[in-house]
């Protein structure tokens, strides 16, 4: 079943590298008591993911943040060196935090997992933005068909 609005986040474990080192960051850790944007890609370095979709949200950071919002976060199914390496690459780094859903399991839990084994990806991330109030979904923006149409920075901002 997919996520909906009013629909508490599941506890999963995802990845984050501090000082260099792998480390479990809860879903308890990054949506308890705070006001979280969190957007979903399909893949850390795909096009549409690096050169539109977080782009945006470096952009909107600082409107993010004068609306309240205690985190903004990006989570894809790709690994925690990965995930930090496109944090450096795009200057995201200190400013976006970069979850690392390796397994998928947060995509899974979430019912937003995309299947693209026959493209040779795998199984990904659909591609949502959601607003996310003490691990609670408020806004939920889902993309249709890998389009970058709702999902992005300035619709997300417009809900808050």
């Amino acid at each position: 079943m997919t996520i909906k609005p009013g629909d508490k986040l599941p506890e999963v474990t995802f990845r984050v590298v501090t000082q260099d080192q792998p480390a479990p960051r809860s879903t308890s850790d990054i949506f308890g008591g705070k006001k979280v944007v969190l957007f979903a890609v399909p893949g850390a370095f795909t096009p549409t993911c690096h050169r539109n979709h977080l782009p945006g949200y470096l952009e909107h950071y600082d409107a993010f943040k004068a609306k309240g919002v205690d985190t903004v976060a990006v989570t894809a199914v790709n690994d925690v060196f990965v995930m930090d390496a496109w944090a450096k690459a795009t200057g995201g780094l200190g400013k976006i935090e970069f979850l690392a859903d390796g397994s998928g399991d947060f995509a899974k839990a979430t019912g937003m997992e995309l299947d693209r084994v026959a493209a040779g990806l795998g199984v990904r991330s659909q591609r949502y933005a959601m607003l996310v109030d003490d691990g609670v979904v408020k806004v939920l923006n889902l993309d249709d068909g890998g389009k970058l149409d709702i999902s992005g920075a300035d619709t997300i901002l417009q809900a808050l």
